[in-house]
């Protein structure tokens, strides 16, 4: 097995021993974004639409760095401090992406890093 780390400088660098992404033939797993600005550093103010909105821009940032696109996304993972937030969350979602939607959970969690309300964490696929 081979495998190939990811790094975009247009998406927060890793803030703990992790990378960006990791791709394994044509699977690509990103790991967790979350609505940091990658140029600040610091996260981005404003409520959840906001935070959902600069999450899934760091997450295209990733796919853009190996010529892939939100299309390419098959599964997403989305961890919420409040699910009583969840259809602005689905609001802002849905416009980044297209049917057939990418499978995909929403669990709530106790808190995310730098008082995040939302991460967001996907598998693409590279392949035909």
């Amino acid at each position: 097995m081979s495998k190939r780390a990811i790094l975009s400088n247009d998406a927060p660098a890793p803030i703990g021993p992790y990378s960006q992404a990791i791709q394994v033939g044509d699977w690509i797993f990103i790991s967790g974004q979350i609505p940091v600005d990658p140029h600040t550093g610091e996260l981005v103010a404003g409520g959840i639409a906001t935070q959902t909105r600069q999450t899934l821009q760091n997450l295209q940032a990733v796919l853009t760095a190996v010529g892939l696109c939100l299309d390419n996304v098959v599964k997403t993972t989305i961890y919420m401090t409040d699910l009583k937030m969840f259809a602005e969350m689905n609001a802002v979602y849905e416009t980044y992406f297209r049917p057939p939607y990418p499978a995909r959970a929403t669990v709530q969690v106790a808190a995310l890093p730098k008082g995040a309300q939302v991460e967001i964490e996907a598998i693409a696929y590279a392949g035909g």
